[in-house]
């Protein structure tokens, strides 16, 4: 009779404690997708291993929704102005407590929302962003974390800012729209409408591009030609920009160029810190932050995340860059998965990774490997977990 002794190693495996942490593999699985097909994978393996799971975003598309799913929260659906003030549905999310809402700017204010033949941020606004921000408000939260990725305006904030009560005023005392190509005819701005609860609430931006407002390297010259601006477009929002800066110094007080990525979103970083009063942060830290992942991590054994592409953006505040940085910090191996691997073997050790692997197991089509994402992914993460933990 054969008779397996228990070593110190395989107990460990028995007890071992999995936090899964993917990203979307966009284009073919969600991050609730992901998910179940690691698990599926881990199933193969017939190991009891305790499994911790978080569906997992950087502040971009689906932040709000997964950050609010984790607290019990729910979502709430608002008729708002689009970017080119039409009304439109579009829904945040509300937290479990009441207390925090979730917006991601895009559902109101964003490039998606446009036609090809639309976009142009002389004329766009986030008017529809500063309404859901209003609606939140008189909802009754006490703090609000607004995602501005995706963004199809080029107004620097001002748009959000007149929803909430803020009027800006040209040379002769009239109210402007607040619209891309106004922002150099503004001479005043008008606080005293603004709404009473405006400066109780705490606001968190999630910000990961750390762009000036205006200059060669600010809003207009780097992203307004991807929302439809021409180079004479981008040399007049430019201008706006400069001058909406020069307003903000001699009314505030505020040096808006020096703030880092008051170029996000057309603008809207500056204008959240100027009008919010908000703090711009990396999507990551904020996702991590709210989630209370740290506390988790902490915790584990083994952490497995994994998103569509590996390559050098994953290294520069994506997901998987903000959990290896966590991972570090608490001495935990981290292993990644992915569809496309675009990093070589000193990269991934460089970037904190324990390991990464590519689920396609074979040559195939991009059509292919998306159909078969799942399967794929629970092969591989069978094939790679039974050799980690010395299964096989």
């Amino acid at each position: 009779m054969l008779v397996k002794t228990l070593t110190t190693a395989s107990l460990f495996i028995l007890c071992m404690k999995i936090l899964i942490v993917p990203d979307k593999f966009r284009g073919s699985l969600s991050a609730e997708e992901v998910i179940a097909a690691v698990i599926v994978g881990l199933e193969k393996l017939e190991t009891p291993f305790t499994i911790l799971t978080q569906p997992m975003a950087d502040g971009g598309e689906q932040t709000a929704e997964i950050l609010a799913k984790s607290t019990g929260g729910f979502s709430r659906t608002i008729t708002v102005n689009d970017p080119l003030f039409r009304p439109i549905k579009a829904t945040y999310f509300i937290a479990g407590d009441g207390k925090t809402a979730f917006i991601e700017m895009a559902a109101a204010s964003g490039l998606s929302l446009l036609k090809l033949e639309e976009r142009n941020p002389l004329q766009t606004s986030t008017f529809g962003t500063g309404e859901l921000i209003l609606d939140a408000i008189e909802f009754g939260v006490e703090q609000i974390l607004l995602c501005i990725g995706g963004s199809g305006t080029n107004d620097a904030g001002i748009g959000m800012a007149a929803a909430l009560g803020y009027r800006f005023l040209d040379e002769n005392g009239l109210e402007l729209a607040p619209i891309g190509s106004n922002l150099a005819r503004i001479c005043q701005i008008d606080s005293q409408s603004v709404h009473p609860k405006l400066a109780q609430i705490d606001f968190e931006i999630a910000c990961d591009v750390s762009n000036p407002l205006h200059c060669s390297n600010g809003a207009a010259h780097v992203f307004a030609k991807q929302k439809g601006a021409s180079e004479a477009d981008i040399l007049a929002l430019d201008a706006g920009l400069n001058h909406f800066a020069a307003v903000v110094f001699n009314q505030f007080g505020i040096q808006l160029q020096n703030i880092a990525g008051s170029g996000a979103a057309g603008g809207l970083g500056g204008g959240s810190f100027v009008f919010l009063n908000a703090t711009l942060e990396k999507g990551i830290q904020l996702v991590i932050n709210h989630l209370g992942l740290e506390a988790i991590i902490e915790e584990v054994d083994l952490i497995i995340t994994g998103e569509g592409k590996l390559d050098q953006q994953t290294l520069a505040g994506k997901v998987i860059q903000g959990l290896v940085l966590m991972a570090q910090k608490h001495k935990k191996p981290i292993i990644a998965f992915c569809g496309t691997l675009e990093l070589d073997h000193a990269t991934i050790k460089k970037s904190g990774l324990t390991a990464a692997f590519s689920i396609m197991n074979a040559p195939m089509s991009l059509e292919n490997a998306q159909a078969n994402a799942k399967t794929l992914l629970a092969d591989t993460v069978a094939n790679v977990i039974e050799i980690y933990c010395g299964l096989k």
